[in-house]
């Protein structure tokens, strides 16, 4: 190589080179599957709501995605990700700019030098050029400064992506609670309507002289007991119908009465791999680009140490008259110029800044290892509560079967005198409580798969599956 070439050979070999670490993924020691592995194996999509096959709660998701203003909040924020990454890709080119000027000016003639001879007293200057200024990147300074914010740019969409997945958890979460309301009043009507019938046949009893006044008493407080409860769970139904009117953006929403005991119970996600949940959950995505933008920050912060180079320049021209200035070749003016900038003596400054660089790097680490242990933790206590609370459906339907028969048998005993009546209450109350609860637990049933969804990042559709199953043969 001849020595002509070798400054040119020398200036792309350090434009190539970029100080500071590249980016790792942190090792972590990752389970090979999770505790619990008996999940069925349909696909689930990212629209994974509509796996209820409910229109209303369809429609509410949609609205809650529409018009939260969490939403509206964070599409600006992207926004705004998205203009800071367009301008540090801009530093990458010159900023050319254009500068006119025109002046008129007067030489004293009472100097010690006058103005030389043909020089008037006033003339004028027009001028008129393109300057640029063009920072040569050496050490890497302005890419990994866009490397970073680019990362910024995916964390800040990832942050999105968890208000939105959050979003639709809490909308589904509080529809599956109204509903289960719903069907707990229907239930609740439905004992008060048997407990007003017993207070009926308790007074003609007592009338008859066969029923006491204590039982008569006894009826009474027994329907009066059942008319505070379901007074209770239409307070707590219109509290939650209001949560989804602000989660919906809908002031005057109103959900008709529903049954959460038609609702069909999802296909469960496939339990996949742990691995895989690093590429799911919007919150763990957004903590590794968090770390990529602290780890290029470093970079950054190294990169100052070192000297600044530049190209500067301009080209225009100058003359006394603008028609001049416009038409002669003559009144041309350029330069080019060349500027190192270096720091000599900063008292430990670019050391301090690059070792708080590195700290907030160790600070992303932690980080970004917390949200993939939070992750893995949230699937596994999803998974153990979906099968735990779906293998007590068959016990509390038994439950239930077993109090209506009690409180028939107690009702054939009451009537036929072998009884008291507080034996009918007592099975009533048994009756009804055994009902609410298995309204509840399915509904804890239907929020543990909402939370599992959430949990496994939104859910699968069958092509991504399809996709995975492929890529693992």
């Amino acid at each position: 190589m001849s020595a002509r070439k070798l400054p040119l050979a020398c200036a792309f070999l350090l434009a190539g080179c970029a100080v500071g670490p590249d980016y790792e993924r942190p090792a972590m020691e990752l389970p090979a599957a999770y505790p619990e592995r008996d999940v069925g194996a349909a696909a689930l999509r990212s629209d994974w709501w509509k796996l209820y096959n409910d229109p209303k709660l369809d429609e509410l998701v949609a609205a809650a995605l529409e018009r939260s203003a969490d939403i509206r909040l964070a599409v600006a924020r992207i926004e705004e990700a998205d203009a800071n990454l367009r301008a540090a890709n801009a530093a990458f080119l010159p900023e050319i700019d254009v500068g006119a000027n025109a002046n008129r000016t007067r030489s004293s003639t009472t100097m010690v030098l006058p103005p030389p001879p043909g020089v008037p007293v006033v003339r004028n200057d027009v001028r008129l050029a393109l300057s640029t200024a063009f920072e040569l990147d050496f050490w890497g300074r302005l890419r990994r400064g866009a490397e970073s914010v680019r990362a910024q740019m995916l964390a800040t969409r990832y942050a999105g992506d968890v208000v939105a997945l959050t979003l639709q958890g809490l909308t589904a979460q509080a529809y599956f609670a109204l509903r289960s309301l719903d069907a707990q009043i229907i239930v609740t009507r439905e004992t008060m309507a048997t407990r007003e019938d017993a207070l009926v046949y308790v007074r003609a009893r007592a009338k008859g002289g066969v029923a006491s006044e204590l039982e008569v008493a006894q009826a009474e407080g027994a329907r009066a007991d059942i008319a505070t409860q379901l007074k209770d769970l239409e307070r707590q139904r219109a509290l939650v119908e209001h949560q989804l009117a602000a989660l919906t953006g809908r002031l005057d929403l109103a959900v008709a009465v529903g049954d959460l005991r038609t609702l069909p119970m999802p296909p469960l996600p496939p339990s996949g791999l742990p691995s895989g949940l690093l590429e799911r959950r919007p919150d763990i995505r957004q903590a590794e680009q968090q770390l990529v933008s602290t780890n290029a920050q470093i970079g950054v912060a190294k990169a100052a140490m070192f000297p600044t180079i530049s190209l500067t320049g301009f080209a225009g021209g100058e003359s006394a008259t603008l028609s001049t200035l416009l038409n002669n070749r003559d009144s041309g003016i350029w330069s080019l110029g060349f500027g190192l900038n270096l720091p000599l003596f900063d008292a430990g400054r670019y050391r301090a800044l690059t070792d708080a660089a590195i700290a907030r790097q160790h600070q992303a680490v932690a980080s970004y290892q917390k949200a993939v242990e939070t992750g893995f933790r949230e699937v596994a206590d999803a998974l153990v509560t979906v099968r735990l609370t779906a293998s007590s459906e068959e016990d509390h339907r038994a439950s239930v079967a077993a109090a209506r028969r009690a409180l028939r048998l107690s009702r054939m005993r009451y009537e036929a005198g072998y009884s008291p009546f507080l034996e009918v209450l007592d099975a009533q109350r048994t009756a009804n409580t055994s009902e609410l609860a298995a309204l509840r637990n399915r509904q804890s049933l239907l929020t543990a798969t909402v939370d599992l969804m959430k949990a496994l990042g939104g859910g699968w559709s069958a092509e991504q599956l399809s996709l995975k199953q492929d890529s693992g043969r």
